[in-house]
This record gives C-alpha cells, structure tokens and sequence, in this order.
C-alpha cells in the first residue's frame, strides 16, 4: 500500500481484498455453483466467443432453464463485479475516471475467464466478460452517486454553496 493513504482507503483496500478472495473462491471453489470438481466437465475445454450468445440463450430458454438460471448467469455476473466498481476509485486515483474502472474489471474477468478455461472450472464465455465489465461501470456509478450525495450533504451543511455564489458574483 502507499504510504499516504487515508484510514478510509486502507479500510477500502482491506475490503476490496476480501472481495477479490471471494469472487475467486465462488468462481472456481463454491461446490453450490458446481464448482470445484473438474470430473464434471468433459476433457475439452468448453468455450464461447460469440458476444450475447449465452445472454440469448438464458433468455430464450429461461422456461427451460428456470429463471433462477437465468438471473444466476446474468444478473449474478453484473452484481458480482459492482463491488469492485464500487471500490477502486476509493484506493486508486488512476481510477476515479470511469474508463480506468471499465478496463480493469474487464482485465480481471478476462483473467477469471482464461484460468477457467485453463483449468477447466466452468468455461470461457466472451458474454461473463461483458456483463462483468458492465456491473464494475455500474459500481462505479453507483460510487460517483453516493460521492455526489455526501459532497451535496457536506456543502448544505457548511452553507459552502452560498460562498460559492458570492464568489460567482463577486469575479
């Protein structure tokens, strides 16, 4: 960790540790989500390059498949990687930008998703990469509205945005 950081970063980073701990133990551990046991994928490494393939699929199929499937593989995918949008502008400043937060979630994803197909624990799908991007750009969002909030609460309780008018007009 750097040298100069807040208390609340710390904590954040402390945090955002855990998370990473727990997104790869319920992507390649969790026995619930048939993982764990590589006897029960066939030999070949199973994959999919076709971006909204397996989305369509579970969409069409969610009678079929059940809908607890479906919110599984789509919604499961976008929650599970809020948190880190959530987290990385609080512990790096190269990511207050939501480009940094979008690039990162997509390396760590593309990384969960090629050590699957090495180690053959589910499989390589181009649709979990794009929904795990899409929920580390909504945690980001949903960090810059609760910044948005807290800084909005902050300026009405020191009357901040009366001074600031009183500049406007004054320059």
């Amino acid at each position: 960790m750097i040298k100069n950081t807040t208390k609340i970063q710390k904590l954040c980073w402390v945090v955002f540790m855990i998370y990473i701990v727990g997104l790869f133990y319920f992507t390649f551990f969790a026995e619930a989500l048939g993982r764990g046991d590589p006897g029960t994928y066939a030999a070949v490494k199973r994959f999919n390059l076709i971006p909204f393939t397996e989305i369509r699929r579970f969409w069409v199929y969610r009678q079929e498949l059940g809908m607890k499937a479906f919110l599984l593989n789509v919604v499961g995918n976008i929650l599970a990687f809020m948190p880190c949008g959530f987290l990385l502008p609080a512990i790096s400043r190269r990511c207050r930008r939501g480009l940094g937060v979008m690039a990162i979630g997509f390396l760590i994803s593309f990384f969960i998703e090629c050590t699957q197909l090495i180690f053959q624990v589910g499989s390589f799908d181009v649709d979990d990469m794009l929904l795990n991007t899409l929920g580390a750009v909504l945690g980001f969002y949903a960090n810059r509205a609760v910044q948005f909030i807290r800084f909005g609460r902050r300026l009405k309780k020191s009357g901040s945005r009366v001074r600031i008018r009183e500049l406007g007009d004054k320059r």
